[in-house]
């Protein structure tokens, strides 16, 4: 075997997999393998992670929310009174200058090979800026979810090359989106289908009583998309689906293509490899939570969440009623940011958390177990609690070849 200094390195998965048993994902112009890398915020999935992953001829994704925290230049440059009203709007005017160094960064990384796409939460108050502003840099492709993205077709218009994913829990959505979206004379390039019991982050469910329903599970949702599909004369050939959540080993992948899935998406196994973004200790955070150690509950965007227990989140939910029976409205964001275009927090509303989400992944992304807000997948990792690479990761998941797991990570908790 050849030493450290002499290896050669890997050619990238794209062209090294011969006996690929699945097809390939057709975007556009595009051809690329059918493992999606999920956009996770803030910061945790920015340019090493999505740039490692297109460069093995995948699709990787950027977070586009608050990507100033991996550039301690633009951070110094949003230090200030978060009273000051004119702070948010340099923050947001910074935020746009991060999320273009973020995709030039993820393209060099990528070497010209897979797809660089942008997640934007519909959520968000810099929505309709985020999304400009991906494709003016360049994206390949934007995932939305957070919200119905109806109005992306007139924000994407002068940008027909870019693929636009929205993100959805059921085939009802799908035909919404497809019964406006036709009268825009434009489709959805694909859907990612998002399974709200599996999923972490913000979770595709209006209720915590409906999260684990069972009118999400993929057995359902993938058949009737498919037939939403089918009465609008298209397939998924030419809307491929792209199921979300729980998804840890080969033989899940081959299950759901046999249902019709054309691709699959995956984020915490992508959040805990050696390329991810985020500090050492969130990828062990994550890696070692056992099903007990997380907890579901509602964010500060009024929607069901899935995050890793942590000391500072036992406390929150500890005083959270108490803190939602006094909630009442401010008179603007305690933060500066002002992140959301609805905000439990700012506009006090006593159905929603009460804390700064922006704050608080900030702190999880550098791995302040104390403050932090980790939002973690509900299932099992495929490694384990091993931190392994990107390349290893998209391999087993493409042809079930496991990488030696008594060879243990190297990272430690700093």
């Amino acid at each position: 075997m050849p030493n450290s200094q002499t290896a050669q390195p890997l050619q990238p998965l794209l062209h090294a997999l011969n006996n690929l048993n699945l097809p390939y994902l057709r975007l556009k112009a595009h051809e690329v393998l059918p493992i999606v890398q999920g956009g996770m915020g803030v910061g945790v999935s920015a340019h090493k992670l999505a740039g490692a992953v297109a460069a093995q001829g995948g699709i990787g994704t950027l977070s586009s929310v608050d990507l100033r925290r991996h550039h301690p230049d633009l951070m110094a440059q949003t230090q200030g009174d978060r009273n000051d009203a004119a702070l948010k709007d340099k923050i947001n005017a910074i935020n746009l200058i991060a999320l273009d160094r973020e995709i030039q960064l993820a393209k060099k990384v990528a070497n010209g090979l897979g797809l660089i796409a942008v997640n934007v939460m519909r959520a968000v108050s810099e929505y309709a800026e985020y999304v400009r502003q991906a494709c003016r840099s360049g994206a390949d492709m934007l995932a939305v979810g957070a919200g119905l993205p109806l109005d992306l077709p007139e924000l994407t218009q002068d940008y027909p090359h870019v693929a636009l994913v929205p993100i959805i829990s059921d085939a009802r959505t799908a035909q919404l989106i497809l019964r406006k979206w036709e009268r825009k004379n434009r489709l959805p390039d694909a859907f990612i289908i998002e399974h709200p019991g599996y999923a972490g982050g913000h979770l595709g469910a209006t209720q915590m009583s409906e999260v684990h329903d069972a009118r999400f599970d993929f057995e359902k949702v993938i058949p009737e998309t498919l037939a939403v599909l089918e009465k609008h004369g298209l397939s998924a050939q030419s809307i491929p689906l792209i199921p979300a959540g729980g998804i840890n080993s080969h033989e899940r992948v081959q299950q759901l293509f046999a249902l019709g899935a054309r691709g699959v998406q995956l984020g915490t196994a992508f959040a805990v490899t050696q390329e991810g973004d985020a500090h050492v200790n969130f990828k062990k955070v994550l890696a070692e939570a056992k099903p007990e150690d997380m907890v579901e509950f509602m964010s500060v965007a009024g929607l069901p969440a899935r995050a890793v227990r942590t000391p500072w989140l036992d406390k929150y939910l500890s005083h959270e009623q108490r803190m939602q029976d006094k909630a009442k409205a401010k008179p603007r964001c305690m933060m500066a940011f002002d992140c959301l275009a609805q905000c439990g927090l700012r506009d006090g509303n006593p159905k929603a958390g009460q804390f700064c989400i922006d704050h608080h992944l900030a702190a999880a992304l550098h791995g302040q177990v104390d403050k932090g807000l980790f939002f973690r997948g509900g299932s099992s990792l495929p490694f384990g609690e091993q931190i392994r690479s990107v390349r290893e990761l998209m391999q087993y998941l493409l042809n079930g070849i496991k990488p030696d797991l008594s060879t243990h990570s190297t990272l430690q908790l700093a």
